[in-house]
């Protein structure tokens, strides 16, 4: 059984439900979720359902592959996202110039189409910007000063992006020796425009989300974000940044990360990211990661750390290897960052992503760095009763997920394990399995973890159809959306049912007047 920390983090005090759904997933007109309308009503009906927050998945641009764990920057956020009504409302753009027009499916998001039809859109709306400011910046401010606000990120990733453009959008350690090195804001007049329209799109977003974020936090409904332990490889953290990364002189990967070999993969995980230089990092004090921290938590008020086990030790696989299986361990920086991390944020408002085969090691980090970890339900049921993630295992530190954005569906995977693991889960849970989705979450509500998370798909009832992704699988991944019918029927039949859990269980935000009564 884990042992919990000597005192819960601030944000985890009180016990709470929240919701996890990926922007892209919202409904909406745009061929991809948004921050307009729906974006609000769902913050509504999190309000009204009893749940305190809201989780996504990583919000940057995406590149090939579309993995929102794979951005070009880790401060920026995707133009995809932006809602192009206040746009519309302000004669930026007529309605038969958007992109939406020429693609009207909403069951799925085609980030094909979207690539080849967004952008020709948005730089109509930015030579209209150019045409009269004023229009736009009475509605989000001084374009200028947003630029200076965040010139730290926002220069180099616009340089970036400009420089990208010109050679044909291949990846950086592709291009001309001279535009290899970093460099911020300098360069040839042609390319000055790409760099002030990137600058532009990154404006409009933070300017949505800031009011996005701000009518959640008047909901009481908190937004949790995602932040990957390693960037991609072709991102401008790693072009402007190379010296803080395991990369040679000649600007190749010395090793990359993965996982070894385990009982689900015989030839372990190649995910190819550059890996850290943590000595360098540790001479500056962690600047880098300082500041990257620093940016999300300007976006969200609690962050995930994916793949937290890195911290104590990662798998270094040479650069050359087909596999994964030729890596071994290396020291990660311990707690020795988590200090220094500590000092700068000291409500410490984290979540570790600590699952899989951990060694002791591991756990010991994340206790003496005072954060909460992860379970997942789905990985409890394989019939041994000290299975950590069975609800009578579990400590007040952790967040309980019926399963997360990697996993299938709970519903789905009813149906796809053996009889075995069925048979367990209905006694287990003294139940028939008719309804695994909200067996599971009631379960979840009942346990003793903190906070429960609850993907947006288990509350629809969705079997693999509504599956987000499939690690490993190169396609298809990403593009599930709820349709507007769906959130429709989750709200009037299941709004007042989940609020009666959330009081049943003492996970209603607090409110003067909660009762059973307004279930």
């Amino acid at each position: 059984m884990r042992s919990p920390p000597r005192e819960l983090p601030a944000w985890l005090k009180d016990r709470s439900a929240g919701v996890h759904l990926h922007l892209s997933s919202l409904p909406g007109p745009c061929g991809i979720g948004s921050l307009g309308q729906q974006a609000y009503e769902w913050i509504d009906f999190l309000q009204e359902a009893g749940f305190k927050y809201w989780q996504t998945c990583p919000i940057g641009p995406t590149g090939f592959g579309d993995s929102p764990y794979q951005v070009f920057c880790s401060s920026a956020g995707n133009p995809y996202f932006i809602d192009w009504q206040p746009l519309l409302d302000l004669g930026c753009i007529a309605l038969e110039e958007l992109p939406w027009e020429k693609n009207p499916c909403h069951e799925r998001v085609d980030f094909g189409f979207l690539h080849d039809f967004f952008y020709e859109a948005m730089r109509k709306v930015y030579d209209d910007f150019l045409d009269c400011p004023k229009k736009i910046e009475n509605r989000y401010g001084s374009f200028q000063r947003f630029r200076k606000l965040h010139g730290n990120w926002l220069d180099p990733f616009a340089t970036f992006q400009a420089l990208k453009l010109r050679h044909s959008l291949r990846p950086w350690w592709l291009w001309p020796e001279s535009d290899k090195k970093p460099r911020s804001g300098d360069f040839e007049e042609r390319d000055r425009n790409e760099y002030d329209f990137q600058a532009f799109m990154q404006y409009l977003f933070r300017s949505q989300w800031r009011e996005l974020q701000d009518y959640a936090l008047s909901k009481d409904v908190f937004l949790i974000g995602d932040l990957p332990i390693y960037v991609a490889p072709d991102s401008v953290d790693v072009w402007h940044n190379p010296k803080l990364f395991q990369i040679d002189a000649d600007g190749n990967f010395s090793a990359v990360a993965g996982v070894p070999p385990d009982y689900f993969n015989e030839t372990g995980q190649l995910w190819g990211n550059p890996l850290y230089d943590w000595p360098k990092m540790r001479d500056s004090d962690y600047e880098w990661w300082i500041e990257r921290i620093r940016d999300q938590l300007d976006l969200f008020s609690v962050l995930r750390i994916d793949h937290f086990r890195a911290f104590h030790d990662y798998w270094r696989i040479p650069r050359d290897s087909a596999d994964a299986r030729h890596g071994s361990w290396s020291q990660g920086p311990g707690m020795d960052f988590w200090k220094c991390i500590s000092n700068h944020f000291p409500e410490m408002p984290f979540l570790a992503e600590d699952l899989g085969d951990l060694s002791k090691g591991v756990r010991v980090l994340r206790q003496e760095a005072g954060l909460p970890g992860m379970a997942v339900l789905q990985f409890a049921f394989d019939g041994d009763p000290k299975n950590l993630y069975l609800p009578h295992n579990l400590c007040k530190d952790t967040v309980l997920y019926t399963g997360t954005h990697d996993n299938d569906t709970s519903c789905g995977w009813y149906q796809s394990v053996d009889d075995d693991i069925r048979s367990f889960f209905r006694s287990y849970l003294n139940v028939d399995g008719a309804f695994p989705g909200w067996e599971m979450i009631r379960s979840s509500y009942r346990s003793v973890a903190q906070l429960v998370i609850i993907p947006a798909q288990d509350l629809l009832s969705l079997g693999s159809e509504g599956r987000f992704n499939v690690p490993g699988e190169p396609h298809g991944n990403w593009t599930w959306r709820m349709t507007s019918d769906q959130f429709q029927r989750l709200r009037e039949e299941s709004t007042a049912y989940l609020r009666q859990q959330a009081i049943l269980s003492d996970r209603m935000p607090a409110h003067p007047n909660s009762s059973l009564l307004e279930a």
